[in-house]
C-alpha cells in the first residue's frame, strides 16, 4: 500500500486511501507550494496530491475546463440580449410540468441563470483542481490590532494571489475578467423596461400596468377560492374575508397568467361604523365594511393578519403595520405609504360591489411613485 506525502516530503500512512500514483515529494509538484511573505506552515497530516498537482497535462486540462465555463457564461449573456430583443413579449411556450409560460421570461431566466451558474462553477472547478488543497496551520493570536497588521495583510494578499494562480493562469484570468465584464449587461438591458412608451402600439408603460387593476365600477366582489358573491350580512363585525373581482377567472384564462389576480386581491373587514376614524374617500365603506388591497406597499407581500380589536393589519414579511380604521395609514414598519382602499357599495341584488377602481396604484412603491 502506498504512502501519502506531507508538506515537508516525509511519508505518512494513507490509512487505506491509496491514490495509485506513488509518493510525490513536495518539490516535484507541478506548482510548488507558496513560500513567500505570509506563507503559513502546512499541517503535519497525510496529504494525497491531486493529479493536477503533479501532472502538467491534467493541470492544463483543468485550466481549459475553467476557461470554457467562463466562455460559456459570456455566450449566455449574449444570448440573453438576443432573446430580449428578438422574442415577442406576448409569446408563450409550453414546458412539460410547468405548462404554458411566457417565452421571453423562460429564455431570459434560462440564459441569465446559466450565465451566473457557469461563473460559479468555473470558480469552484478552479479552486478544486488548481488552487492548493493542503491544510495549513495558523497560530491563534490576540484579536487586538498590532502595528504590523498592514504588513501582514499585504503579505496575505501576496500569498492569496500566488496560490490562486491568478497571475499564472492567463487564460483563466482573461476569460474570468471578460465574463465578469459582460455579467452586468443583462441588468443594464432590463432597464429598458423602465422606459415609458410613447407609441400606444408598444403597450402599457410600467406605471400604467401597476396603476390598473380588474376592479371597475359595479364589479361584484367574490370570495377568494369559492368565487361566491358576498352580501354585507355574510361578514360579522371583526371578520375578515379575502376577495377578488367576479371575472378574475376569465381574465386569467385570457392572459395565461396570474398578474390580474395579484393586483386585484383585496380584504374585506367589518367594524362598527363609529370606529372608523378616517377613509381615503367620503363614504367608501358600506355599513362599516371596508375594502383594502391585500398587497403590502413595502415589497408586495400578501397580507391577511388582522387584529379586530385594534383594527391593525400586519404584514408577515417585514412587520409593516397599517391602521384600517384610519384610512389604512402606516403606523409601523418599513412601508412608505398607506394601503390603497377600494370604494364599495351594494347592487340592486344586495351583493357587495366596487363603486370605482382603486384611486391610487396598488402594491409596492415603484420608480415613478417613490
Amino acid at each position: 500500500m502506498s504512502d501519502l506525502t506531507t508538506r515537508d516530503g516525509a511519508s505518512a500512512p494513507d490509512h487505506g486511501h491509496g491514490h495509485g500514483n506513488g509518493d510525490v515529494p513536495a518539490d516535484d509538484l507541478a506548482r510548488p507550494l507558496y513560500e513567500g511573505p505570509g506563507a503559513l506552515p502546512a499541517a503535519d497530516i497525510p496529504h494525497r496530491p491531486r493529479r493536477s498537482d503533479f501532472d502538467p497535462k491534467a493541470a492544463r486540462r483543468a485550466e481549459r475546463q475553467v476557461a470554457g465555463l467562463f466562455l460559456l457564461s459570456m455566450l449566455m449573456v449574449v444570448l440573453f440580449v438576443v432573446a430580449y430583443i428578438a422574442i415577442d413579449p406576448q409569446a408563450d411556450i409550453y414546458i412539460p410540468v410547468f405548462g404554458e409560460i411566457g417565452y421571453m421570461n423562460f429564455a431570459l431566466g434560462l440564459t441569465f441563470g446559466l450565465g451566473v451558474f457557469c461563473i460559479g462553477a468555473g470558480a469552484i472547478q478552479w479552486a478544486k483542481k488548481l488552487m492548493p488543497d493542503v491544510e495549513v496551520v495558523q497560530e491563534r493570536h490576540s484579536l487586538a490590532s498590532t502595528p504590523h497588521e498592514d504588513v501582514e495583510t499585504a503579505e496575505q494578499y501576496e500569498r492569496g494571489k500566488e496560490e490562486s494562480g491568478f497571475a499564472q493562469y492567463k487564460v483563466i484570468r482573461r476569460t474570468l475578467i471578460a465574463a465578469l465584464a459582460l455579467f452586468p449587461i443583462p441588468l443594464v438591458v432590463m432597464l429598458r423596461d423602465l422606459w415609458t412608451p410613447t407609441d400606444s402600439a408598444a403597450g402599457l408603460s410600467p406605471a400604467e400596468q401597476l396603476s390598473t387593476t380588474a376592479w371597475v365600477e359595479g364589479m361584484p366582489i367574490v370570495t377568494d377560492g369559492t368565487y361566491v358573491k358576498i352580501r354585507p350580512e355574510d361578514i360579522p363585525v371583526g371578520g375578515l374575508v379575502s376577495a377578488l373581482p367576479e371575472d378574475i377567472e376569465e381574465i386569467q384564462k385570457a392572459e395565461h397568467n396570474l398578474n390580474a389576480r395579484g393586483k386585484a386581491a383585496i380584504i374585506l373587514v367589518r367594524m362598527e361604523p363609529d370606529e372608523i376614524r378616517a377613509q381615503q374617500g367620503d363614504g367608501w365603506d358600506y355599513q362599516g365594511i371596508l375594502a383594502y388591497s391585500k398587497i403590502c406597499t413595502h415589497v408586495g407581500c400578501p397580507i391577511a393578519l388582522y387584529e379586530h380589536r385594534t383594527h391593525h393589519l400586519l404584514c408577515p414579511c417585514h412587520q409593516s403595520t397599517f391602521d384600517l380604521a384610519d384610512a389604512g395609514n402606516v403606523i409601523f414598519g418599513p412601508a412608505a405609504r398607506r394601503m390603497p382602499q377600494l370604494p364599495i357599495g351594494v347592487n340592486e341584488e344586495g351583493f357587495l360591489v366596487a363603486k370605482a377602481p382603486f384611486a391610487e396604484p396598488i402594491g409596492p412603491s415603484f420608480w415613478e411613485r417613490g
